[in-house]
């Protein structure tokens, strides 16, 4: 049963972000928590999202903002420290449920055409709360997901751009993970299980992600956040 889970779980969230550029981490670490330890689910999202942005950086290459991407980077520097200290001084449920509020709050402001005037003070800003969230959740995607909605960014500057970030942001969670919090063969194994999986996702997104339309792209969007905040909030309260 667990076996089944984590297929489906590792295949749908693959060809998730390679289509839309954003989608594994917030799908998988959620369900991943439903068959790992917490610091077992985020290392396998570190480190299978760490490879499909190795595998696709140098087809978005040219779809890569650089400028938002240089502040993304410098903004993490502060959020991935945070990040750490966050997951070993707070319990994973309260976690949780913080961010899942925040994610259903956001979302909802963005489905009422809330919009948001991009500034460079704004892209340090959640390039500093996506560190944090990669560092503490394995999860970068809601603040640049809701950053770039909210600034109508076009889909394939959002997908270039988030992808070349996780690439940078992946990497330097991963380390700062395992030597904090260590790691086990668990995560290793069961990363390495899920490497087929994934190159299935890269072939069938990549051939998904010219056929959809910008509407659709952002319906996905608040789709895959409202999910993703309702299920954290929901999973955090049946722990409490």
């Amino acid at each position: 049963m667990e076996a089944s889970i984590f297929i489906m779980i590792i295949l749908i969230a693959s060809v998730l972000q390679t289509s839309t550029g954003f989608g594994f981490s917030i799908l998988a670490t959620p369900f991943l928590l439903l068959i790992f330890e917490p610091a077992e689910a985020i290392q396998i999202n570190l480190i299978l999202s760490l490879v499909i942005s190795a595998f696709l950086i140098k087809a978005i290459k040219d779809d890569i903002d650089y400028g938002i991407l240089k502040r993304f980077i410098i903004g993490s520097i502060i959020g991935l420290p945070v990040g750490i200290i966050t997951f070993m001084l707070i319990e994973v449920s309260s976690l949780k449920m913080g961010i899942g509020l925040v994610i259903l709050i956001l979302t909802m402001l963005l489905i009422l055409r809330f919009r948001i005037i991009r500034s460079d003070k704004r892209d340090l800003a959640v390039g500093g709360l996506s560190g944090s969230f990669t560092s503490s959740i394995g999860m970068p995607g809601p603040p640049l997901l809701l950053y770039f909605s909210g600034t109508d960014t076009e889909k394939a500057t959002l997908r270039g751009t988030t992808l070349a970030f996780y690439l940078i942001i992946y990497l330097a969670s991963l380390i700062i993970q395992v030597i904090f919090v260590g790691t086990n063969q668990t995560v290793w194994i069961s990363s390495l299980w899920g490497l087929p999986l994934v190159l299935i996702g890269l072939f069938v997104g990549q051939r998904l992600f010219d056929k959809i339309n910008q509407h659709v792209f952002r319906t996905m969007v608040y789709i895959i956040l409202l999910i993703t905040g309702c299920y954290l909030l929901l999973d955090s309260l049946v722990i409490l």
